[in-house]
């Protein structure tokens, strides 16, 4: 299986748990990870037709990225606009991604505790992910839970180092050996 791994960190080199994810996964067999921010520079421009190519030879596509304000980061949406054009994702010929897998892996600031009705952030993380899972339907893709690292601005790194073999099984490992709750906790 080809993965392709999209970081969408605005600052990879600043990163402690994004740049440790990505590290690892450029380190992996059937893994390409691109960083997005180097790749769309400041502006935020990407080339839609060298993105899709990357999208075309790959079997999962797996978005990295800190949640920002409930969201992805600017990067990511730009990347999404720029490059699910109509004709290639969707719309009459749009078929390039049918078939294909999405899986998203997020790192929070806050403790899982903190995302589920209620608690202080008041919705569940699934709940926060349906436009990601809404955008995998009209796309044609099969969206696959998500892998989330909790509190990863944890000055304690061992939940960090300990979800990278995790991390590395939910990109690589068949669709049916990704368990239903990819969740990792720090805190």
């Amino acid at each position: 299986m080809n993965t392709l791994v999209l970081s969408a960190h605005p600052n990879l080199a600043t990163s402690t748990a994004n740049r440790t994810w990505f590290d690892a996964l450029s380190n992996t067999a059937g893994v390409t990870p691109r960083d997005l921010a180097s790749v769309g520079g400041a502006e935020m421009h990407f080339d839609a037709a060298q993105e899709q190519s990357f999208l075309q030879t790959a079997d999962r596509i797996v978005l990295q990225f800190p949640f920002y304000w409930y969201s992805s980061p600017p990067v990511l949406k730009a990347w999404l606009d720029q490059v699910l054009l109509f004709g290639f994702a969707y719309g009459p010929g749009g078929t390039q991604l049918h078939g294909k897998e999405l899986g998203l892996a997020i790192t929070t600031g806050g403790p899982a505790a903190s995302f589920q009705s209620g608690a202080f952030n008041n919705f569940s993380m699934a709940e926060f992910l349906v436009p990601f899972q809404q955008t995998a339907r009209m796309v044609g893709m099969t969206y696959l839970p998500p892998f989330v690292l909790h509190s990863a601005m944890s000055r304690d790194h061992s939940a960090l180092n300990a979800s990278i073999p995790a991390l590395i099984s939910y990109v690589t490992a068949p669709r049916h050996a990704i368990a239903a709750k990819a969740t990792r906790s720090a805190g």
